[in-house]
């Protein structure tokens, strides 16, 4: 199926925080401020609705996403006030792909775990609370797999400030 028939079948089925989609696109030529939109179609979702879709999505016959790929986000610029979430689904048995996206706000990053609807999203997670800051309430172990636990500050973050020193170690 492609990602028309999958936004179809979504619509179809009422997938509970489904926002909208978002294709590729030229630039628009008399807008010189439009560089278009270069790379994969995707789907808007709710975060707080995420965990919801992601069921969803895997239990129904058509579409079956069995498996979570990836789960990142992304920090578009140091003055821009929102996360993306970035989620790859796989169906093995259909031959198809979802990307999804989720916006959520620097302020205050949090939304519910993921891990009731793919258990191997935990790791995933974990990268993305140190990494960025954000919070995955009802994640079953939120402790950090790559830095240090009395690491300050979220290091994937644009507005992070690195350290001089660590522990009477230089950084620079």
């Amino acid at each position: 199926m492609d990602f028309n028939g999958i936004l179809d079948r979504l619509r179809a089925i009422d997938a509970p925080g489904l926002l909208g989609s978002d294709e590729p696109r030229p630039a628009n030529p008399d807008d010189k401020e439009d560089k278009g939109r270069h790379g994969d179609s995707y789907v808007l979702v709710d975060p707080q609705r995420l965990t919801e879709f992601l069921i969803v999505v895997r239990d129904d016959p058509r579409l079956h996403f069995e498996v979570l790929m990836d789960l990142s986000a992304t920090d578009p610029a140091k003055d821009d006030e929102e996360f993306w979430v970035n989620v790859q689904l796989l169906s093995v048995t259909q031959r198809h792909r979802l990307p999804i996206k989720c916006k959520l706000p620097k302020a205050a990053p949090s939304l519910p775990t993921t891990v009731p609807a793919h258990r191997g999203a935990q790791w995933h997670e974990r990268e993305c609370a140190e990494m960025f800051g954000i919070d995955f309430i009802g994640h079953p172990d939120l402790r950090n797999i790559l830095l240090p636990d009395d690491w300050e500050g979220s290091p994937l973050r644009k507005d992070y400030e690195f350290p001089t020193e660590y522990h009477g170690i230089s950084c620079e």
